[in-house]
């Protein structure tokens, strides 16, 4: 019964947090990428003269399908005594929505609401929140980039009217992400008809390795191409490592629960021996004993990992609900919104994770009734039998 209840509790423990790491990779793929590009092209000294026609070049690759120029510049909101720093981006609203989905996490107001000569201004929620920002109040924007003047070299200020509140569920953006329009970015950081960069998204996002590379050859023009595997490889690489690290280290509760049945069996084993021996003296052969422990100790893994498999799709499915309930019972925040980047607990679970979990625990308690079969079916009867 321990045994198949360890048995049980590892399984279920490796499908859950299995799961967890999927869809923690998931939606951290989701949150980045909704607001980062899958494919950047920009110049070498940051600035790009004619965004449209690299963007038409860009768009001649059948994999891209969507293209948006970009401003990118750092700058300090400030609102009556709150001043915070964020990294502006100037957009034109329209192609922003085909290259990310900001658009459909705003919270007030509408991308749509950036209007070029209007300096309106939207911000992540977190950020609105540190500025103390409400919509329709004026916004100070002050650009690092100064002007000289008879009195010394002064800031560049402007205010911008708060049209918009948006939050993608990702700290790092809803805390220092402001948007403007693209033409308001020119004038105030003096590009004239120049942009940083342009963004592009493709049909599959797995793929912008191969279509940076190929663009790099089909563009003309002093161009650095960079995909998002280089700015944000790391934040899934290392999620991709941790989900291997947590799989081995889970691996070792089935280990553990196998051995114990070893125990079981080795004890079911000594304390049978009078009733193999008899076995063996009405021909039963060392094969067919075997057999029977074999059965004994396959059907407890067996048993176990439908329990674990059950309990740990049931348990991945409705994680969303059980955390927080566990939240709300013990006062406990898992995950913090200005710690992780993920606030919730997200959960994907995969079929092939837990077809080779099942197969897995399965292989291991096979193995593990092995040498009590073994051991069992090298009893000797007179031995077995001598003071009975």
């Amino acid at each position: 019964m321990a045994s198949m209840v360890g048995i049980a509790i590892g399984v279920m423990a490796l499908i859950v947090v299995l799961s967890v790491m999927n869809g923690f990779q998931k939606e951290l793929r989701a949150r980045i990428l909704g607001v980062a590009s899958h494919v950047q092209i920009s110049g070498f000294d940051g600035r790009l003269a004619n965004w449209k026609e690299a963007a038409k070049q860009a768009m001649t690759n059948p994999e891209v399908v969507g293209a948006a120029p970009y401003v990118s510049a750092q700058g300090l909101l400030a609102n009556q005594q709150s001043v915070q720093g964020a990294l502006i981006r100037g957009i034109i609203p329209d192609l922003e929505d085909k290259v990310a989905d900001i658009g459909s996490h705003m919270r007030r107001g509408k991308l749509s609401d950036l209007r070029a000569g209007e300096f309106g201004i939207v911000l992540g929620s977190e950020l609105a929140h540190s500025v103390g920002a409400r919509m329709g109040e004026k916004v100070v924007l002050i650009a690092p980039q100064g002007q000289v003047t008879p009195a010394g070299i002064l800031p560049r200020i402007k205010q911008f009217t708060l049209v918009g509140i948006f939050e993608v569920g990702m700290y790092e953006y809803d805390a220092g992400l402001a948007l403007i329009h693209l033409q308001d970015a020119q004038k105030l950081y003096r590009l004239d008809n120049g942009v940083s960069g342009v963004r592009l998204k493709l049909k599959d996002l797995f793929d912008a390795p191969e279509v940076a590379r190929d663009l790099t050859r089909t563009m003309t023009g002093d161009l650095y191409i960079t995909d998002w595997t280089r700015s944000h490889a790391n934040f899934f690489r290392a999620v991709q490592i941790e989900k291997n690290v947590m799989f081995i280290i889970l691996t070792l509760i089935v280990a553990v629960a196998a051995f114990n049945l070893v125990s079981t069996l080795v004890m079911a084993v000594t304390d049978k021996q009078p009733d193999i021996a008899i076995l063996r003296t009405l021909g039963a052969s060392p094969a067919s004993i075997m057999k029977i422990f074999v059965v004994q100790g396959s059907l407890i893994g067996f048993i176990g990992t439908l329990i674990g498999v059950v309990g740990g799709i049931l348990l991945a499915l409705n994680v969303g609900t059980v955390v927080p309930a566990i939240e709300r019972l013990f006062h406990v925040q898992f995950l913090a919104k200005d710690v992780y980047y993920i606030s919730e607990l997200p959960s994907d679970l995969l079929w092939s994770d837990v077809i080779t979990i099942a197969i897995m625990s399965l292989l291991l308690s096979l193995l593990a009734t092995l040498y009590p079969s073994w051991r069992a079916s090298r009893v000797n009867p007179a031995e077995a039998l001598r003071y009975e």
